[in-house]
C-alpha cells in the first residue's frame, strides 16, 4: 500500500496517455471486488478534482501523471472478463460499449490480443473491413454504442448577458453617480425636480446595457451558428462495399474510415492498415512528438491529428465515452477574450473617467473654499445653517455631473456593435471568424501571403497537354484521346494507366446508378480522369496488383512513390511528382517508338525544355515514372533512383473569375500580394502575370535559393519578391517572420495543407481555406475562407478597414463632445458657481 501511495505522488513526468485511462480503468474495477483500495482510489479522486480547477491546458496534461499508480492498480486488479448484455447480444454484438473503450483509451494492448485483435474487434462489431458497415445496421449500432456526439453545455441566457454589461467599470461609475445625484437631489430640490439628473443618468444606463446586451447575446447566437459551421466536417468511410463521405456526427461503431494527411481522427478506434501514419497526439497528452502508428501500437484517439501518412480504421468509441469526450467533460465553456481594439478603447474610457474624477475633486474643492472665503468674509464663518449644508451638497452634485460628463460611456459599445455588424456582413460573403480580434486585426493588414490552388485558381484541375513517347498531345475532348492512343503503342498505354492507378491516394467510387466519382485532391482527380476517359478500369487495375509499399505525398518530398506486386510475381515501382524532381531520378526514357532506351544529359535537357514549355503555358507539370525490381536483389525499400520516365502531364486550372480585380484593389490600397507556392517557377510566373501580382520590378524566386540568403541580402530582396516558387513550408515561415519582423508588416497569410500552419500561426492573421483546408489549418487559422476564394479575403481586408474608419469616426466625436463639456463646466462652475449643461451627459 505504501508503494501504492508513493507512486500515485505524481513524482512520474511521463506525460502518456494511457495514464488517465488506465487510471479510470482501475477506478471502475476496484467498486467490488477489491474494496481494500477504496481508499487509495478515493485520495486519487481528489488529487484529480484539484489539478480540474487549473486552466485547460493543465488539465489535459495532469491527468497523465498518474501513470504507476494505475498501473499497480491494473496488475493486483488482474484482467477482468468480459461479459456481454442480453441486449448487445440480441443486437448482433459481442462486446459492451464500455470494454471496448476502455481498451482503446488505456491502450491495453493485452486485453487487445486477448479480443483477437482487428479480426477479433471486426468480429465481435458485426463488420467486415472490405464491406464496412451496412445501411440496416446503422440504427442499432447508435442505440447500443451511442451517437458521435459530444455533449453541450447549455448557452448563457439573455439576463446573463445583461448582468456582464453591468460590471462595466464605466456603467458602475455612473450607477454610483446617479445614485448620489438622487440622494443630494431631493434634499436640496424637493420631488420630482431632484431626481431628474439622477433618473436621467439611469435611463441612458438602461439604454446603454440594454444595448450591449442585445447585441452581445446575438453575438452568442451568431457564435453558435458559425461553431456549428465549423464542426461540419465530413470524413471518407466504407459503407456496403462503397467508399462514401459522411458526416462526422454520422460515424457508428464499426465504420471503416480512411485516414489521410490533415485529417482529424473523428472518433477512438483501431488501426487496420496504412503507411507511414504519423499522428499528432499534442492535443490530447500535450507532447509536442507526433507517435507512429501501426500494428504494434494501432490505438487511435478522437481529437488527435494524422501528421502524415494514410490509414485505415474501424471506429470502436463515439461520442462521451471516447478519450476526447471524457476530457471535455472536465472543460467549462470559455467565453471570447475582449479583442485588442477593445481592451485600448476600455483603457481611454478608464483614463478619461479619472481626468473627469481629477476635475471633479478640483471643482468641488474650488467651490467649497469659494464658499468658506466668503462666509469668513462676511463675517458668517463661525454660523453655519441647514441652507449651508444643502448649498455644499450642491456643489457635491455639480462635481458627480462632472463626472458624469466626462466619462464617454458610449465607447465600448461602439466596438461591440461594429465587431458584431462587421462578423455578420462577413458571414455573409463565406467568411467564418473564429477569433473576435480578426476582424480588426485585418483592417490593419499591410501584406497577403497566398497560395495558388485553390485560392487564385478553380481548384478544379484538367489534363491539358501530355508529352508521351517524345510527342505532344492536347487534351480536347474524345478525339484528343483517339489521336493519343494511335501515337503510342497499346504496352505503353497499359504502363500509363497502371502508373495512374496504381500510384495514388484517391479512389473512384460507383453509386447505386453506377455514376462514377472520383474522391481525391484536385491533381490526383485530374490525373485518374484522364485515365478513365483513355479506357483505364481503376477497379480492375487495383485488383490485378498488391500494393505493398507507399511513401505519400508530402510537401518536402514533392512525389509519391509506390511498390506494387505484378499478378506474374513481379515487383514493380511507380513514382510521380514534381518534374525537375523525378526526372533527376530517370536515367531512361520511352522513345516514340515505345523502346526504353537510355536518358543522356542532352536528352534531359531537351525534357527539361519541353517542362518550361508546359510551365510557361501556366500548366501545373508531373513526372510519371517506372521501374521494375529485381527481387535477386532483396530489394524491398522504394528506389530513389533508376527509374524510366513515362510520360510528362500538363494540368490546368483556371484562375478564378475575378480575383485580377480583387488583387488591383489590394494595390491601390497599399495592400501588397505575394503568391508562395509549391508550382515550377515558370509556371508560377506566368499564373503571376496572369492574376497581376507579378509586375515589373517584382522578383520570383525559388525556395531553394530564398532559404540560402544571407541577412543582408534577405532584407534587400524581400520587399521585391512578389512570388516565391518551388518553396517548403518552412520557406512560407520565414519569409513570414522576417516580413514581421525585419520590415513591421501586418502579414495575412492563407494555407489549405497541415504543412501550413506553421505559417498561419506565425502570421498577424491566418487564413484557413473551407473547403480544400485540412482540419489541422483551419484550428491554426483566425478566419476560415468558406468559398476558398481570394476575392473574400479582399472583403475581409475591406470589413476590417470598416471597422477602424467607424469607430475613429465615433472616437473623435465621442472625445471632442466630452472634453470640451468638461473644460467648459469646470471654468463655469469655478468662475459662476453654476453648470452650464447640466444635463449634457445625454447626448
Amino acid at each position: 500500500m505504501e508503494g501504492l501511495l508513493k507512486d500515485f505522488e505524481l513524482k512520474d513526468k511521463d506525460r502518456s496517455i494511457e495514464a488517465l485511462s488506465r487510471w479510470r480503468s482501475a477506478v471502475s474495477l476496484v467498486k467490488n471486488p477489491r474494496r481494500r483500495f477504496r481508499n487509495v482510489a478515493d485520495l486519487a479522486k481528489r488529487a484529480l478534482a484539484q489539478e480540474k480547477q487549473k486552466k485547460i491546458q493543465g488539465k489535459f496534461r495532469a491527468v497523465i501523471n498518474v501513470q504507476r499508480a494505475a498501473l499497480h492498480f491494473t496488475d493486483a486488479i488482474g484482467t477482468p472478463e468480459f461479459k456481454v448484455s442480453e441486449k448487445t447480444r440480441a443486437a448482433g454484438f459481442g462486446i459492451e460499449p464500455d470494454d471496448i473503450a476502455s481498451v482503446v483509451r488505456s491502450h491495453d494492448f493485452k486485453n487487445y490480443k486477448k479480443v483477437g485483435e482487428v479480426q477479433g474487434i471486426t468480429s465481435k462489431l458485426s463488420v467486415s473491413v472490405d464491406e464496412g458497415v451496412s445501411q440496416d445496421s446503422i440504427h442499432s449500432r447508435q442505440e447500443i454504442y451511442g451517437l458521435n456526439r459530444y455533449t453541450e453545455k447549455p448557452s448563457k441566457s439573455f439576463l446573463m448577458f445583461v448582468w456582464d454589461a453591468l460590471h462595466d467599470l464605466t456603467l458602475i461609475i455612473l450607477i454610483v453617480c446617479a445614485l448620489v445625484s438622487i440622494g443630494i437631489g431631493l434634499p436640496t430640490e424637493g420631488w420630482p425636480k431632484g431626481v431628474y439628473d439622477g433618473v436621467g443618468i439611469l435611463l441612458s444606463i438602461f439604454l446603454v446595457v440594454t444595448v450591449t446586451a442585445v447585441s452581445d447575446y446575438q453575438q452568442s447566437l451568431q457564435f453558435l451558428d458559425l461553431d456549428k459551421e465549423k464542426k461540419k466536417i465530413s470524413i471518407h468511410v466504407t459503407r456496403d462495399g462503397k467508399r462514401q463521405k459522411v458526416s462526422i456526427y454520422d460515424l457508428v461503431v464499426g465504420d471503416i474510415v480512411h485516414l489521410s494527411t490533415g485529417d482529424q481522427v473523428p472518433a477512438d478506434g483501431i488501426f487496420i492498415q496504412g503507411y507511414s501514419l504519423l499522428i499528432d497526439e499534442s492535443s490530447l497528452s500535450g507532447e509536442s512528438e507526433p507517435v507512429d502508428i501501426d500494428n504494434r501500437r494501432p490505438f487511435l484517439l478522437s481529437g488527435t491529428k494524422v501528421q502524415d501518412g494514410q490509414a485505415k480504421m474501424i471506429v470502436t468509441t463515439v461520442g462521451m465515452r471516447t478519450e476526447w469526450g471524457k476530457l471535455m467533460e472536465t472543460l467549462s465553456e470559455g467565453g471570447e477574450d475582449e479583442t485588442p481594439l477593445q481592451v485600448k478603447l476600455n483603457g481611454v474610457a478608464t483614463v478619461i473617467g479619472k481626468i473627469g474624477l481629477t476635475f471633479a475633486v478640483l471643482t468641488f474643492l474650488v467651490l467649497t473654499a469659494r464658499f468658506v472665503i466668503e462666509k469668513a468674509i462676511n463675517g458668517d464663518f463661525t454660523s453655519w445653517s441647514s441652507e449651508d449644508a444643502l448649498k455644499l451638497l450642491d456643489y457635491f452634485a455639480i462635481a458627480v455631473t462632472i463626472i458624469v460628463v466626462a466619462i464617454p460611456e458610449g465607447l465600448p459599445l461602439a466596438v461591440t456593435l461594429s465587431l458584431a455588424f462587421a462578423m455578420k456582413k462577413l458571414m455573409n460573403d463565406r467568411a467564418l471568424v473564429r477569433h473576435l480580434s480578426a476582424c480588426e486585426t485585418m483592417g490593419s493588414a499591410s501584406c497577403i501571403c497566398t497560395d495558388k490552388t485553390g485560392t487564385l485558381m478553380t481548384n478544379h484541375m484538367v489534363v491539358d497537354k501530355i508529352w508521351i513517347c517524345e510527342k505532344t498531345v492536347e487534351m480536347k475532348g474524345d478525339e484528343s484521346t483517339d489521336k493519343l492512343k494511335s501515337e503510342i503503342s497499346d504496352e505503353v498505354l497499359s504502363i500509363l494507366l497502371q502508373a495512374i492507378f496504381q500510384n495514388t491516394s484517391s479512389e473512384v467510387v460507383k453509386d447505386n446508378e453506377g455514376k462514377q466519382t472520383i474522391l481525391g485532391t484536385p491533381t490526383e482527380s485530374a490525373l485518374l480522369e484522364f485515365g478513365l476517359v483513355s479506357g483505364g478500369d481503376f477497379d480492375a487495375q487495383r485488383r490485378s496488383c498488391k500494393v505493398l509499399k507507399v511513401e505519400p505525398f508530402n510537401s518536402d518530398r514533392k512525389k509519391m512513390s509506390v511498390l506494387v506486386g505484378l499478378p506474374d510475381g513481379g515487383v514493380r515501382a511507380f513514382c510521380k511528382g514534381a518534374s525537375e524532381i523525378v526526372l533527376k531520378m530517370c536515367d531512361k526514357i520511352i522513345d516514340s517508338n515505345g523502346t526504353t532506351i537510355d536518358l543522356p544529359e542532352e536528352k534531359a535537357n531537351i525534357v527539361s525544355d519541353i517542362i518550361d514549355g508546359f510551365a510557361n503555358e501556366a500548366l501545373r507539370t508531373l513526372c510519371l515514372a517506372v521501374k521494375d525490381i529485381d527481387e535477386t536483389q532483396g530489394e524491398t525499400n522504394i528506389p530513389e533512383n533508376g527509374y524510366t520516365l513515362i510520360t510528362i502531364v500538363g494540368i490546368k486550372d483556371p484562375v478564378r473569375p475575378g480575383v485580377k480585380e480583387a488583387v488591383q484593389k489590394c494595390l491601390a490600397a497599399g495592400i501588397s500580394v505575394r503568391m508562395v507556392t509549391g508550382d515550377n517557377i515558370n509556371t508560377a510566373k506566368a499564373i503571376a502575370k496572369e492574376c497581376g501580382i507579378l509586375t515589373e520590378g517584382g522578383v520570383a524566386i525559388e525556395g531553394p535559393e530564398f532559404r540560402n540568403l544571407s541577412e543582408e541580402q534577405m532584407k534587400d530582396i524581400i520587399p521585391r519578391i512578389q512570388v516565391m516558387a518551388r518553396s517548403l513550408p518552412l520557406d512560407k515561415h520565414t519569409l513570414v517572420t522576417r516580413l514581421r519582423n525585419m520590415f513591421g508588416e501586418v502579414v495575412a497569410v492563407t494555407g489549405d495543407g497541415t504543412n501550413d500552419a506553421p505559417a498561419l500561426h506565425e502570421s498577424d492573421i491566418g487564413l484557413a481555406m473551407g473547403i480544400a483546408g485540412t482540419e489541422v489549418a483551419k484550428e491554426n487559422a483566425d478566419v476560415i475562407i468558406m468559398d476558398d476564394n481570394f476575392t473574400t479575403i479582399v472583403k475581409v481586408a475591406k470589413w476590417g478597414r470598416a471597422i477602424y474608419i467607424n469607430i475613429q469616426k465615433f472616437v473623435q466625436f465621442q472625445l471632442t463632445v466630452n472634453v470640451v463639456a468638461l473644460i467648459t463646466n469646470f471654468v463655469s462652475a469655478c468662475i459662476t458657481g453654476l453648470l452650464i449643461y447640466t444635463k449634457f451627459c445625454f447626448h
